[in-house]
């Protein structure tokens, strides 16, 4: 939403005031060379003995620096438009003026004699009534209201000379265009440069109201769930990746200083046996401590049951030539 700042007119003076008097521009006159601009009777007498800039110092012209000014119609209209009561005191000042003096009222235009008729009239003023027509399908109304009034103010006529409920939106336009609540009549009539040939025409309509709702994007809707599944996803991406019954990858290795274990089954022993083998022509032997390390078995499940095919006999197993007995 466009928010407005309002700034005081003492900051805009160094843009808007005359250096050689010290006023408000009043018949703006700019320097075609440096475009510096003055009021149009001081620079006219300043050039009379100076063919200089007052400010920069630029030589404005060698022999007829007056050929080198012009009017400046722009700022001027700017000057009256932001300095209140300005216009409407010059055009009283002229007209007492010449009002003394009537020989010189023949030359000029009707605003160099502060005579400006209603419908030729640019300025406005603040406490200055303003004649508008608001229209609302093929109803019309007329108003009467000052220039300082605002849309919002103006909106909220509306709503309870019209009795519209505040579940609905009020929305005044000029045209088809919708205007700022902090618009003034005054701001419209400038935007839209009013002619004064009729009241100002502006037109309203009503609409419910519309819920503001939280709307996500879907780019950041999609992040949100990903940081919420990224845990679950990446284990069942493990799960789906490692094979049915394969070792899980976080056991623990077995330390250097821990006894490696033999890849080959240990032969099941009977309590308090002993047994010693031969591999590859060295002896090892295997005490109970290290029997107790491996999972405890039957002997049955080696033998096929207490009444299998061995019936309890020493087995001999032979490895790389070499015999072993067990007990």
């Amino acid at each position: 939403m466009h928010r407005t700042t309002r700034i005081k007119i003492t900051e805009l003076n160094p843009h808007l005031i005359c250096v050689l008097c010290g006023g408000y521009f009043i018949d703006a006159t700019t320097i075609i060379e440096c475009l510096h601009s003055f009021c149009k009777m001081c620079i006219v007498r300043y050039l009379e003995t100076s063919k200089y800039c007052p400010i920069c110092d630029v030589q404005v012209h060698k022999t007829k620096p007056l050929l080198n000014i012009r009017s400046d119609k722009t700022l001027q209209d700017i000057v009256y438009k932001l300095v209140p009561g300005l216009f409407k005191n010059e055009m009283k000042r002229r007209r007492d003026f010449y009002a003394e003096h009537p020989v010189d009222a023949s030359n000029g235009s009707h605003e160099d004699r502060g005579e400006v008729a209603d419908e030729d009239k640019r300025i406005i003023t603040d406490d200055e009534i303003i004649s508008l027509s608001i229209e609302f399908f093929d109803q019309t109304r007329y108003l009467q209201c000052p220039a300082a009034m605002t849309v919002m103010h103006l909106r909220k006529f509306l709503r309870s000379k019209m009795d519209i409920p505040n579940t609905y939106q009020v929305e005044v336009m000029y045209e088809d265009e919708p205007l700022k609540d902090y618009y003034t009549l005054m701001d419209i009539a400038y935007i839209y440069t009013w002619r004064r040939n009729g009241p100002l025409p502006l037109k309203y309509r009503v609409r419910p109201n519309c819920k503001k709702m939280k709307v996500n994007h879907p780019q950041q809707e999609g992040q949100n769930n990903a940081s919420r599944s990224g845990p679950e996803s990446d284990s069942a991406s493990d799960k789906a990746g490692s094979p049915v019954g394969a070792p899980s990858t976080s056991s623990s290795l077995p330390s250097p200083g821990t006894p490696a274990q033999s890849p080959h089954p240990q032969l099941p022993h009977g309590p308090g046996n002993n047994s010693s083998s031969t591999v590859n022509g060295s002896s090892a032997a295997v005490s109970a401590a290290a029997g107790a390390q491996t999972p405890s078995r039957s002997f049955g499940q080696f033998s096929g049951g207490s009444g299998g095919g061995s019936g309890g006999k020493p087995r001999k197993v032979s490895l790389n030539g070499s015999a072993t007995s067990s007990g």
